[in-house]
């Protein structure tokens, strides 16, 4: 049996020695490599923070000391230790392990959270709540890094964490140099200087390990020598940057040195107040082909080869469209600007940043500040295209409402993941941006069914001179091309039929509505199939299409409240159109993680479901005639 298997709980883990840990590690990556090589799953930064990890839960008791991960997908090992590593096959599949901390799995898991720069605000309030209470005894434990310091809401967290003395708070920074991609900005740069000043503290261990075994002198003259290399160390890469706030400050700590990070974590618990530990770590470690990974150190890979690392093939996407096109566009509009906020090869940005590296910003974890920093761009003449994953968007809504949509600056936001993403759960799906970005003045917001529209809808965006606007498209393999038969207004007309049913196909549920059609018409119901394209504004062609008909169905990959079939419905209602109107969507409740399509087949968005839903809703409309035999029945 292995140490691993052994292991039920936190507490196991105090009966381990030395040897024992060390062997507990090597066995704990190889059920990281093993699984994740099955699941697909982000395997670099757990690989970096096992020996972290495995020192925190020595140190503190969870749950009673709760340990808070930002972001959340670096809590596999934690997840792990807390008794979870005989489900670890099961990870982000249905009904198996969530890919994220999650208060249904365990009560070690205290917050669900994967948008990051949260931990800190969260242990703020529970160290606070700890005081209040007087519940002596117990810390708030955040665990920030992979690149999560550089989002705002960290420092504001800071800022008020120094103000209060008493907290009993710890900070762990994981300082892994990264996030996706090497991790950019001045705290980056501070904090690299900082892991290369790893000499003096190789040096102060040499020091350390030989004068602790001089009786009685050792121990204060360690102390001694401590308080030398820290001024040596301010000189030369100045940790104030911490320190200045008023926290104490311990590190920096060779983070795979199990024993090290221990240490360092139980001096930290004495102080009784806001500590910061900085710990260094190295994303991947222990898996050759994750170190030796240059672009994200195997950050979220697919399926791959344990043996080799080598990543199954992917189908062509979405994002391979926009990565295409973008670059294609830049070429001919030396105006056009990217930004992303960290993920540049997931938002696939990287081949424009090769293209046209003078054009590309990568602002860090810190949504608000690149939606603003667009707005200063398009007000100096610049065309920015802001790259987002979808639920990222919602982060940073008042920067694109009052800094942007206010000034009718034409910023374009292109978001990624919208709708449903499956494998990563309730906080990746992108379902709520046709809802909120419905209330902005002035924004114009496409949906592209296919590759094509994709090309086109960019084009056409980028083109905006007057207001900003959003193209968003979903997760995966990009849908089959379908063109149009014929149009109304700006709109496409995907199918003709007669007027019993329009059907509103938005973006990516062209070809779902398709197969519906498809199926009504063998139920003797004939369904108009339209694309609007731009689905805000609405094409006014609208009005007089659907009082043609004797239903109008909307379909759209976002939450059913305040998306497009609410905004359909207003439209006809302002111009006294009675036709009744239903909307197929999202349900609004948070999603459990599971592949795209057998989310979307529970939820009720497949052709057949529409087929039944909208068979059943004509019935319910037809008048029955007296002499039909039918109504007899």
């Amino acid at each position: 049996m292995g140490i691993l298997e052994t292991v039920k709980g936190p507490r196991d883990l105090r009966r381990l020695d030395a040897g024992e840990l060390s062997r507990l590690a090597a066995e704990i990556r190889e059920l990281l490599v093993s699984s994740v090589a099955k699941t697909g799953g982000h395997l670099g930064p757990n690989l970096g923070v096992v020996e972290l990890t495995i020192a925190l839960h020595r140190v503190f008791e969870s749950p009673r000391d709760p340990i808070l991960f930002d972001t959340g997908h670096q809590a596999y090992v934690h997840k792990m230790l807390t008794g979870r590593a005989g489900d670890f096959g099961t990870l982000r599949q249905e009904g198996g392990l969530s890919g994220y901390p999650s208060q249904a799995e365990s009560e070690h898991d205290v917050i669900e959270n994967s948008h990051a720069s949260t931990a800190l605000s969260y242990a703020d309030g529970l160290a606070k709540a700890f005081t209040l209470r007087g519940e002596t005894g117990r810390t708030a434990v955040a665990v920030i890094g992979d690149g999560a310091l550089t989002g705002g809401m960290a420092w504001e967290a800071l800022n008020n964490i120094a103000g209060r003395k008493d907290l009993p708070l710890i900070i762990v920074v994981n300082d892994n140099g990264r996030s996706y991609s090497p991790t950019i900005g001045g705290l980056a740069s501070h904090l690299s200087s900082l892991r290369m000043t790893q000499k003096y503290e190789d040096a102060l261990g040499f020091v350390k390990e030989n004068l602790s075994k001089v009786p009685v002198v050792g121990a204060p003259f360690y102390d001694a020598l401590h308080g030398v290399k820290k001024g040596i160390k301010d000189i030369l890469a100045p940790q104030a940057m911490f320190e200045d706030l008023g926290l104490k400050y311990v590190g920096p700590i060779d983070g795979h040195d199990q024993e090290a990070v221990e240490a360092a974590l139980r001096k930290a618990k004495g102080f009784g107040g806001p500590v910061i530990v900085h710990v260094l770590t190295r994303k991947g470690q222990g898996y050759s082909p994750a170190e030796n990974h240059d672009e994200d150190n195997f950050h979220g890979p697919g399926p791959f080869d344990p043996v080799t690392g080598e990543e199954r093939p992917k189908p062509h996407s979405w994002t391979n469209v926009f990565s295409d096109e973008i670059v294609r566009l830049g070429a001919e509009r030396p105006d056009i600007v990217a930004i992303t906020a960290a993920m540049l090869h997931p938002v696939g940005l990287a081949p424009f940043a090769e293209a046209y590296p003078d054009r590309i910003y990568d602002v860090g974890i810190a949504e608000q500040h690149a939606l603003t920093s667009a707005a200063g761009l398009a007000l100096g003449g610049m065309r920015p295209v802001v790259a987002l994953y979808a639920t990222f968007l919602n982060r940073a809504f008042d920067q694109l409402l009052m800094d942007v949509a206010l000034h009718r600056l034409p910023v374009v936001v292109t978001l990624d993941r919208s709708g449903v993403t499956g494998d990563d759960g309730a906080s990746h799906n992108g379902m709520w941006d046709l809802s909120i970005l419905q209330v902005i003045p002035g924004l114009s917001i496409a949906a592209p069914r296919d590759a094509v529209r994709l090309r086109e809808l960019l084009g056409e965006a980028v083109s905006i001179g007057d207001g900003p606007s959003v193209v968003r498209y979903p997760k995966g393999a990009v849908a089959k091309d379908t063109e149009a038969v014929g149009k109304i207004g700006t709109m496409d007309v995907l199918r003709s039929g007669e007027p019993d049913v329009l059907l509103v196909a938005v973006g990516s549920m062209a070809e779902i509505c398709l197969d519906a059609a498809a199926l009504l018409d063998a139920q003797g119901i004939s369904a108009t199939v339209v694309d609007p394209r731009w689905v805000k504004p609405l094409d006014e062609a609208l009005v007089p299409a659907a009082a043609e008909h004797k239903l109008v169905v909307v379909v759209e990959d976002n939450g059913r409240v305040g998306g497009v079939g609410d905004a359909v419905a207003r439209m006809l209602r302002d111009a006294d159109v009675d036709v009744p109107v239903r909307t197929y969507g999202i349900p609004q409740r948070f999603l459990d993680h599971a592949k795209r399509p057998k989310i979307l087949a529970e939820i009720g968005l497949t052709g057949q479901d529409l087929a039944r839903e909208i068979t059943e809703a004509v019935a319910r409309r037809s008048p029955v005639l007296e002499d039909d035999p039918a109504s007899q029945v």
